[in-house]
């Protein structure tokens, strides 16, 4: 059996407006990249609307400052019919000395729905229709 395929995601600068008073990254932005790295992870394997069902614990290993570099890294860990199942892992860059260090680690389930919100088979045709 062949390991599932991780990819990097997103990366992000931490600015100040994702920061408190003291210069550390609020969880709640952590959890919005998280989310959002999961979605990209999910609509690589059909292009639909995606919803977040799950998220598991998440613990903070380390702070994350303004000025670090976010990467963010995802693998499809499992497949349902209309779901995924997605390994998140977060990394910083220090913008001070440049070390890379682990920040936490999520296991995000994603359904896949049609416009009603109703749960879809992920591989059918794409739902999601392009503007002009």
């Amino acid at each position: 059996m062949t390991e599932p395929e991780t990819s990097l995601s997103l990366r992000r600068v931490a600015h100040p407006s994702n920061a408190n008073h003291q210069g550390t990254i609020f969880g709640g932005f952590i959890l919005s990249v998280i989310d959002e790295a999961a979605y990209l992870e999910a609509r690589r394997h059909g292009v639909h609307r995606w919803v977040t069902v799950t998220m598991d614990r998440i613990e903070f290993k380390a702070p994350v400052h303004v000025g670090d570099v976010l990467s963010i890294f995802t693998t499809a860990v499992k497949k349902g019919r209309s779901s995924i199942t997605v390994h998140v892992k977060v990394q910083v860059e220090r913008w001070l000395g440049g070390a890379t260090i682990e920040v936490t680690n999520a296991t995000v389930k994603m359904v896949a729905v049609d416009h009603a919100g109703h749960a879809i088979d992920f591989r059918s045709p794409p739902t999601v229709v392009p503007e002009a």
